[in-house]
């Protein structure tokens, strides 16, 4: 019963994404509106973020690292009867995390990276 309550493997992964998406507001979600053709003085008060942006960035380090260990270092507490018991499904998991991984550590090299894609 104690086991329904802990969380799954996604869930780090998920908190992660959702930290990195904080963390580059500042600087994708401008980019993204003047793409769409979205403009306007309000534009430039979507860096008010900016500071707050290392505590994001930690954030997602920090739940990157709870899904690695989950999925890595921790055994899996599943009956033989359930899908996570099955080799197919923890191969699976590990490879969203490294694709999420690597798609979130994109979103937050970003800001380095930008001015060579946009000159």
């Amino acid at each position: 019963m104690a086991d329904d309550l802990s969380p799954g493997p996604n869930r780090p992964l998920i908190a992660a994404a959702l930290a990195a998406v904080g963390a580059s507001l500042c600087c994708v979600a401008p980019l993204l509106l003047v793409a769409l053709g979205v403009g306007g003085a309000w534009l430039g008060s979507l860096t008010a973020l900016e500071p707050y942006r290392p505590i994001f960035i930690g954030g997602v380090l920090l739940f990157l690292g709870l899904a690695f260990r989950r999925l890595y270092l921790l055994p899996a507490a599943c009956s033989p009867g359930e899908a996570c018991a099955l080799p197919r499904v923890r191969r699976n998991q590990r490879r969203v995390f490294w694709l999420a991984s690597l798609l979130l550590l994109a979103l937050l090299a970003f800001p380095y990276y930008a001015s060579l894609l946009f000159g």
